[in-house]
């Protein structure tokens, strides 16, 4: 199964670009489903569908042509699904601080609760070959990232905090209950969150395969957005996923005597050399600025042949390595790719087996080899978009 991730800042037209590419690989004869991963759902709306369907269809796919489905998950009927003993315990725990019992149920949807639950349908998608392809759109950028980073997240927990947290809290409740009506979680809160873990394993390794998994960066010839589109470039390679695009929607291509429209179409010519330029070497494709909205079947299929021409749209557009270990005249290094930013942005830290590199507020993860991981780094220098770390040394058993 293939699976395209289209991203990037609210508003650049993803949804549209999402369904179109639905269109076009449904009517190649491949089973393709389009799914929502935005809270704020707007795929019906793209196919201009009843939006009663949707809602009565209570998250579950529904088909809009022959071999193609769109998904709009429900986050109530995906918690009640997934989450029902995690759920019980927070409305139970914020109902007992004072909040009236139908708004604690409302706020005890944690982050990361709808990320999970999506990523529990890809899992089983592809474990079941449900699909020929599944096309994720995806929610803006910060979303985008969560979604991404969330496998990894959990697995820590579980590895580093979650038996030791069971082990504690067993041994706690029966002293807390005497003393206090707070109450802790029950077994059955961790069994939920166990059973979770293990329905989830494997989605890590099967968006990081570029054989696979390729995400598509969707922007606009704004400064703004443009520059947003890199920074999702650098989020998504530093957790090791393969771009192999970047689609710039709505490019005016009309000459004009109005002054208005002539200042426009000069400042996207000029951006679109930034563009690029900074994306090199992606193949960068593009959609027209259309004079009706893209709404429809139709129009979203004029959209994606706008964008692909002749190219199947499944087809992985380009292959890089996110991440690479080799030895080097005899010296272990790891190569990174680590678009648009500059050595002093980053901050390397190595505990245990783990290369832990900071970047501003993000930060990311890398469980080294084993031949590597008996080492420390030494150095570590950034060439164009490639950090090289070099590792010597030995920090003992």
């Amino acid at each position: 199964m293939r699976i395209l991730l289209f991203a990037g800042k609210g508003g650049v037209g993803k949804t549209s670009v999402a369904a179109g590419t639905g269109i076009l690989l449904a009517e190649r004869g491949l089973k393709t489903l389009v799914m929502s991963l935005d809270p704020a759902h707007s795929l019906s709306d793209a196919f201009d569908l009843d939006k009663r369907l949707m809602d009565v269809n209570r998250g579950r796919p529904v088909a809009v042509a022959d071999r193609l489905w769109i998904q709009e998950l429900d986050v109530h009927e995906e918690i009640e699904k997934h989450w029902g003993e995690v759920h019980q315990y927070l409305s139970l725990l914020l109902n007992v601080s004072g909040l009236d019992q139908v708004l604690a149920e409302e706020l005890a949807i944690l982050p990361g609760m709808e990320e999970v639950s999506a990523l529990l349908h890809v899992n089983r998608y592809a474990r079941d070959r449900a699909y020929d392809v599944l096309i994720l759109d995806c929610a803006p950028t910060a979303e985008s990232i969560r979604f991404v980073s969330v496998p990894k997240a959990l697995e820590w927990y579980m590895e580093k905090i979650f038996r030791m947290e069971r082990t504690l809290f067993r041994v706690a409740r029966p002293m807390v209950r005497r003393v206090s009506d707070v109450p802790l979680p029950e077994d059955a809160y961790f069994e939920s969150i166990q059973r979770l873990f293990h329905r989830l394993r494997g989605v890590d390794t099967l968006l990081s395969d570029s054989r696979t998994t390729s995400v598509r960066l969707v922007t606009n010839l704004e400064k703004m957005v443009i520059r947003e589109t890199q920074r999702s470039f650098m989020f998504f390679s530093l957790h090791q996923l393969n771009i192999d695009a970047i689609m710039v929607n709505r490019v005016l291509h009309q000459e004009s005597d109005d002054p208005f429209v002539k200042s426009w179409v000069e400042q996207q010519r000029s951006n679109l050399q930034l563009v690029t330029a900074a994306f090199q070497p992606l193949p960068v494709l593009q959609a027209p600025y259309y004079e009706r909205e893209t709404l429809g079947y139709e129009r979203l299929k004029a959209l994606a042949r706008a964008i692909y021409g002749d190219t199947p749209p499944h087809h992985a557009l380009y292959r890089h390595q996110p991440v690479s270990y080799a030895y080097e005249d005899g010296r272990p290094r790891v190569h990174i790719h680590f678009p648009f930013v500059s050595r002093h942005e980053i901050q390397l830290t190595k505990v245990g087996d783990e290369l832990i590199i900071r970047m501003g507020a993000f930060k990311k993860k890398l469980v080294l080899p084993r031949a590597f991981a008996r080492l420390e780094p030494e150095k570590a220098r950034l060439e164009e978009d490639t950090l090289t770390i070099t590792f010597g040394g030995d920090h003992g058993p």
